[in-house]
């Protein structure tokens, strides 16, 4: 890469992971210049689209790099730019300064106790805030990283003398089904949805010291480890429980989206998540769900997360999701859509329900089900809720 011209250029790189990305993200920290990752698995018009709202005075892809006539510089004090992924809608840039960047990764070693002789593993998608903060710790840490391309459970598994790593649920389920040794990390952080439960059970009884993490892009990532917030940051539950956050790591704001950006904070300066809690008797704090996910039915409010939960017991429920649909009696009904282990034995309605009702009150179980060949997800794996049916 060529030196950068001004310490505010913000810098698009679309280029595939892989062990380039460490050393280019400490070039472009070293020069004071905002970096912007783009997914390179996205397809062309949504990187124009992406290309389009940013405005980077730089871009660095496959066939080299330049200069857009259009480019604009990064906003005072910015050093990334983030898009959301999310569950639906239109992308938002997440803007951060440094501060917030070395408040996240050293309150995370701090939890950790991870130094820069500590390696970690990268196979999340560099442009989503938890695999960019992977690289950031050789960035700000000096600790090694391993990149790989892609997550693949096999060179996951080969992958020699690695001290941390930061997976999501998808990826955690297939490494215990496929038997991996996972109690040769230290920790292995998951976030980015919830986690099932029996999966997690299994990998801990295999030796894996899991750490469920919960965070948003907005809040640079995991700010709540196993339930607890990282030195630094304050949780509080807002009205409905909405879990609003306060600390160092959160955002600046949104690129040139100042009233999304006064959305997204309370009148007195906490993030809001859109998300719902609980604290527990010992102050760890549980999500239960999207805020705009939960379901009245009849009067009753019906967690979809916890639903799932529920029927991903069931023996032929390879995978599912809940969302509400209109009823004239109930108000919204509780509707399964459900991928059978086997399509030519799938699970019945009446088998769901008493699956459900055996940790949840029968009200919350599904009271229609349909059968599908997959679920509408996200890259790195959350469900597509508004698609469904």
């Amino acid at each position: 890469m060529s030196r950068t011209e001004n310490p505010q250029d913000l810098v698009a790189v679309r280029l595939p992971p892989g062990p380039d990305w460490p050393p280019l993200v400490q070039h472009i920290w070293a020069d004071e210049a905002a970096l912007f990752p783009i997914d390179h698995r996205l397809p062309e018009p949504e990187v124009r689209a992406l290309l389009e709202a940013a405005k980077p005075t730089m871009v660095i892809g496959p066939e080299g790099e330049h200069r857009p006539s259009d480019g604009r510089p990064a906003d005072p004090g910015v050093a990334v730019i983030v898009a959301t992924s999310g569950t639906g809608g239109r992308p938002k840039l997440v803007q951060f300064d440094r501060g917030a960047i070395d408040a996240a990764v050293a309150s995370s070693a701090l939890a950790l106790e991870a130094g820069p002789a500590d390696p970690w593993l990268s196979c999340l998608p560099v442009a989503h805030i938890g695999g960019l903060l992977v690289l950031m710790r050789a960035v700000l840490l000096g600790a090694p990283v391993s990149v790989h391309p892609r997550f693949d459970v096999e060179t996951f598994a080969s992958e020699p003398r690695m001290t941390f790593t930061s997976i999501v649920p998808t990826m955690l389920g297939r490494l215990v089904d496929a038997g991996a040794d996972l109690s040769r990390f230290r920790a292995i952080l998951v976030g980015g949805g919830p986690a099932d439960e029996d999966v997690v059970a299994k990998a801990r009884e295999g030796g894996a010291n899991v750490v469920l993490t919960y965070g948003l892009t907005e809040g640079c990532g995991g700010l709540v480890y196993d339930g607890r917030p990282l030195p630094g940051t304050e949780v509080r539950l807002g009205p409905d429980d909405e879990i609003q956050l306060r600390g160092p790591t959160l955002m600046l704001g949104y690129r040139d989206d100042r009233d999304a950006t006064a959305r997204a904070h309370t009148d007195d300066g906490w993030l809001r998540t859109d998300d719902a809690g609980v604290f527990d008797e010992e102050g760890r704090l549980t999500v239960v769900g999207r805020l705009d996910d939960v379901v009245l039915s009849g009067g009753e409010k019906v967690w979809p997360q916890e639903v799932e939960t529920a029927l991903r017991r069931h023996v032929k429920v390879a995978d599912v999701a809940v969302r509400g649909r209109p009823d004239p009696e109930w108000g919204t009904r509780v509707v399964a859509f459900v991928v059978p282990t086997d399509p030519d034995d799938p699970p019945t309605l009446e088998s769901l329900r008493d699956v459900a009702a055996q940790r949840l009150p029968r009200y919350k179980a599904p009271q229609d089900m349909e059968l599908v060949e997959e679920l509408p997800r996200t890259p790195l794996g959350k469900i597509r809720r508004a698609t469904l049916g």
